[in-house]
């Protein structure tokens, strides 16, 4: 019987002019993806601080994420320990409302604020420093070192120091008190949470004092000595003082002078400066109305409590910030309405569009104040501009708000 002859095909590899062909093993499948190589699916949201439950054979990768996870509690936990001490702790309170007092004593007007540290709480006071004068807070750093060389100069007798030092007994600062004046107002941000516990304070009993603890010791929680849970409670602290004191000198302005100060990089192009009248005016509906029986010393306490900043009494008449900053410890007592210059009635308010351009509403009162008699303060600094949309009357602020 005949065979059909068909080629035969085949995968295997024959070299010429060899007797024996290589023995070569077929190709490996992939290996299987480990652990370490898979990635977790991206979370839908942030709203829970929960880890996802990701299990993991791979050592290294666990060991890693246990670190960092171990750290992130901690400090989280050591924030929350401070935010509860400033809840409750009558020191720590009354430190904290002192130290805003002192440093808002003259409202920005002479002062400034100088910090002082060395090491790590050197560079968390630096930092305070950058975001103060960002805030439009006058501030500047003293290195203690320096200062024995010379930099004492920088002090003014109408100025605060914050010394932040975690032990509270750092030999640099310590060299530094002999030479404040005795009536220069001192702060101090350290680790103790009773002044007889800080030998600074002994050293100087009228400081200030603005306990940071941690609630656990960094060697314990993290095996060394090195500061990171007392640096992170450190510049948390100084960012609560730091905005603290910036709403106290300028309320409602703040985020536009934040914006005047940071212009630049991502934060300067993500904020759109206010473009009309409306988008700056404070609403009057915003402004606590009170009795107009008031005394000077109750108005000042309304226009505190107020986030504006601002009092109205009978709905027509106002008490802006920068008359009620001009009373003087004579008038306390005396009935707000009985007092000059105090209130501003109505009829003396300036309307303008709420849609009118800012600059062009700059150049309007620059205008204006060209064309009056010398003397005249009717578009002063401390007279009032009151918008007007759809015939109503709805916000107003201070010329001298706008002219900034």
């Amino acid at each position: 019987m005949a065979l059909d002859h068909h080629p035969v095909q085949n995968s295997e590899v024959y070299l010429l002019n060899s007797t024996h062909p290589p023995s070569i093993p077929p190709p490996s499948p992939p290996s299987p993806a480990t652990p370490c190589d898979e990635h977790p699916p991206i979370l839908d949201a942030l709203g829970s601080i929960t880890p996802p439950d990701i299990q993991e054979t791979c050592s290294t990768f666990s060991q890693r994420l246990s670190n960092a996870l171990h750290v992130l509690r901690t400090e989280a936990t050591s924030l929350a320990h401070l935010t509860k001490l400033y809840e409750t702790d009558p020191i720590a309170r009354r430190g904290f409302n002192s130290a805003v007092e002192i440093i808002t004593r003259f409202q920005g007007r002479k002062g400034k604020l100088v910090v002082s540290g060395i090491g790590k709480s050197g560079h968390i006071g630096v930092k305070l420093v950058a975001t103060l004068k960002s805030l439009k807070v006058p501030s500047e750093f003293l290195h203690p070192t320096e200062a024995l060389h010379g930099d004492l100069g920088t002090i003014d007798d109408d100025d605060t120091v914050l010394l932040i030092t975690n032990s509270g007994s750092t030999s640099e600062l310590l060299a530094l008190l002999p030479h404040f004046d005795p009536l220069l107002p001192t702060i101090i941000m350290t680790s103790h949470v009773h002044p007889s516990d800080c030998e600074i304070i002994q050293h100087r009993p009228s400081t200030i004092l603005l306990p940071a603890p941690i609630h656990i010791p960094e060697e314990v929680a993290f095996g060394v000595k090195a500061p990171t849970i007392s640096t992170t409670v450190a510049i948390a602290l100084g960012d609560a003082l730091a905005i603290a004191v910036a709403r106290e000198l300028h309320g409602q302005n703040l985020s536009n002078l934040f914006h005047k100060n940071h212009p630049g990089g991502a934060i300067g192009a993500a904020i759109q400066p206010p473009r009309k009248l409306s988008d700056q005016v404070i609403q009057i509906m915003d402004i606590p109305q009170v009795e107009s029986t008031l005394t000077a010393s109750q108005v000042i306490l309304s226009a505190y409590q107020s986030e504006t900043g601002w009092v109205r009494m009978s709905g027509d008449v106002m008490v802006p910030p920068r008359r009620i900053k001009k009373l003087r410890p004579m008038d306390m007592e005396a009935q707000a309405t009985c007092i000059a210059g105090l209130t501003v009635p109505q009829q003396e308010w300036i309307a303008m569009s709420a849609d009118l351009d800012l600059t062009e509403s700059k150049e309007w009162i620059r205008t204006m104040r060209r064309t009056i008699p010398a003397g005249e303060t009717k578009y002063s600094d401390e007279a009032i501009l009151v918008t007007i949309d759809d015939d109503e009357m709805c916000g107003v602020m201070e010329i001298g708000e706008l002219m900034t």
